[in-house]
């Protein structure tokens, strides 16, 4: 169980309860945040995990019957970093020493497989991410081309994923924000939205994958059953939309954007004959005929095509009918409704305020999820405060705003105290949070 999670959830709840926050309308947005460590080429990655295994295994190192060459190595990566040795080093000087490293590792991961302990995981884990090994026991780099998003980005946060998105590029995490936009009726002050759910995982994970679990957990704080979710072009897929039109959900999902170009065709079937596909050029304006084709596999899904050209034709499924469907129903949304998507920018930029470069202090998942969790719960703190001055002036406001400062001090005093971090942990970020406080 997250118990930073669940804290989180709970206090958000009893908000939730106490100023009836329905939740009819939710919108999400998500943030990619840098860990706190260095960018490290291939050749860095490896020197510096080296370097910490070494430094942790030394006194058993220089106890082995090594060859006077792998002395000499070790003691070339204990006197120098890394990006100096790419710095005073040609292109093929690199390579040759990637490949020396590679092999001192296997060494390494041979001789301490019977003490896996400290960095020996780190250490075994970047070989197989960075190298191969041939059916002769000869070690050979793996392809730049073969290396995964996935793999560890530096020894020092082993949790940390690497992607490029839209040129952004970034080593560490992306954090996801779900909260309630409900709209406040005619001549009532403006409606209270707090913060339902904050999610975050490595930086590769797909936005699409947020969106299920982000509307259940938002169901269990919020006070009314969802009608709307307000979502940008990331958050689209096929599990997301069925899983919007279930009979148990029943929610509109309004989606700003689609991600890819806009589609050479316009599809959509007869209104008289739903066997026959109407498919419009864009680019012409011109119909052009379809015909049914016989789908492979699945006998249930229909299938039709074109021809483009001199024995060339394109094909359309029933994914991409629904598609097509979902950019018309884009085209028709009214500007106040796509605005309110939008909106969720403000919340994501009050979430990482403090970095305004994106990169954060900290490393590892745990602390980003208890720095996302502990900078949620200040937005909803400031929101209650805010709305409580604005609609109350009785005295009974100011109640209300001390009980829950109150209350949230006292559970960051737990969190702080009495879960992961040390109590002598400067680094915390939860109690960073809670000196602020």
């Amino acid at each position: 169980m997250d118990l930073f999670k669940e804290c989180q959830s709970r206090i958000t709840r009893d908000q939730a309860l106490e100023f009836n926050v329905e939740g009819k309308r939710v919108r999400m947005d998500s943030k990619l945040v840098g860990s706190n460590i260095a960018w490290y080429s291939r050749y860095e990655l490896i020197h510096e995990t080296l370097r910490l295994f070494i430094a942790e295994r030394e006194e058993h190192i220089f106890k082995r019957s090594l060859s006077k060459e792998m002395f000499s190595l070790i003691e070339s990566i204990r006197g120098e970093t890394g990006n100096k040795v790419v710095y005073r080093s040609t292109k093929e000087e690199v390579d040759a020493r990637f490949l020396e490293l590679g092999k001192l590792m296997y060494l390494f991961i041979n001789l301490f497989k019977k003490h896996d302990y400290g960095q020996y995981g780190t250490l075994k884990a970047v070989f197989e991410q960075q190298y191969t090994v041939s059916r002769e026991k000869v070690v050979l780099p793996l392809e730049k081309e073969k290396v995964s998003a996935k793999s560890i980005q530096s020894p020092h946060d082993t949790d940390c994923h690497y992607r490029d998105k839209d040129g952004n590029k970034v080593k560490g995490y992306s954090v996801n924000i779900t909260e309630t936009c409900d709209q406040a009726g005619d001549g009532q002050e403006a409606a209270l939205n707090l913060v339902t759910d904050t999610r975050v995982k490595e930086v590769s994970a797909p936005d699409n994958g947020f969106f299920q679990q982000a509307l259940e957990q938002t169901r269990e704080v919020t006070t009314g059953e969802i009608e709307k979710v307000h979502a940008d072009g990331a958050y689209n897929s096929a599990e997301n939309r069925e899983y919007c039109q279930s009979d148990e959900s029943g929610i509109d999902m309004v989606i700003t954007a689609i991600q890819g170009a806009m589609p050479r065709y316009d599809i959509r079937l007869d209104e008289h004959d739903d066997s026959n596909l109407i498919v419009k050029d864009n680019k012409t304006g011109e119909l052009v005929q379809s015909y049914p084709v016989k789908p492979r596999g699945d006998k249930t899904k229909r299938k039709w095509s074109i021809k483009t050209g001199e024995r060339k034709y394109r094909y359309f499924d029933e994914e991409n009918l629904r598609v097509a469907g979902l950019r018309r129903k884009l085209k028709d949304i009214p500007p106040g409704e796509s605005c309110l998507r939008n909106n969720v920018e403000a919340t994501i930029f009050q979430l990482g305020y403090h970095y305004p470069d994106d990169k954060s202090r900290y490393r590892t998942l745990a602390k980003h999820k208890l720095w996302a969790y502990s900078r949620s719960l200040w937005i909803n703190f400031v929101r209650i405060a805010n709305y409580t001055t604005r609609t109350c002036q009785r005295a009974l406001s100011g109640q209300k705003t001390s009980r829950y400062m109150t209350n949230l001090c006292f559970n960051m005093h737990i969190i702080v105290n009495k879960f992961i971090f040390n109590k002598n942990n400067q680094n915390c970020p939860a109690k960073s949070l809670f000196s602020a406080i």
